[in-house]
């Protein structure tokens, strides 16, 4: 099982990121699926998680209105869209999936992505 993220990077205040993460091998039938964040001293935290179905299932207070969650089964890739980016977005964001279809607030991630950076500054 394989989960890569790409389209990290550097940005100003204000600026936009599309992050995606491409899965490959796993066997869950229409997994959960979430992205996390983790900042510098700071404990990981959900960002933005969608079910089984395709619905968007949560959205952190923080970022809603700013960050978009998609994903494209045809290509088995998930994708947030980040915008109006402020440096307290800066962290290592990554994807997980759970075997769970639904209660993604509860759901177990069992595979995770290795990260990818986003600095906001």
């Amino acid at each position: 099982v394989q989960l890569v993220e790409s389209g990290g990077g550097s940005v100003q205040p204000e600026g936009s990121l599309r992050l995606s993460c491409e899965s490959s091998g796993i066997t869950y039938r229409d997994p959960c699926m979430g992205w996390f964040r983790q900042a510098p001293g700071k404990e990981r935290e959900r960002v933005a998680t969608m079910d089984g179905y395709g619905r968007v299932v949560f959205i952190h207070p923080a970022v809603e209105g700013r960050f978009t969650i998609s994903k494209d089964n045809a290509k088995n890739t998930l994708y947030l869209q980040m915008s109006s980016l402020t440096p307290e977005d800066t962290g290592i964001y990554y994807c997980a999936a759970s075997p769970w279809t639904t209660s993604c607030h509860l759901a177990p991630y069992n595979y995770w992505g290795q990260g990818t950076q986003v600095t906001v500054s």
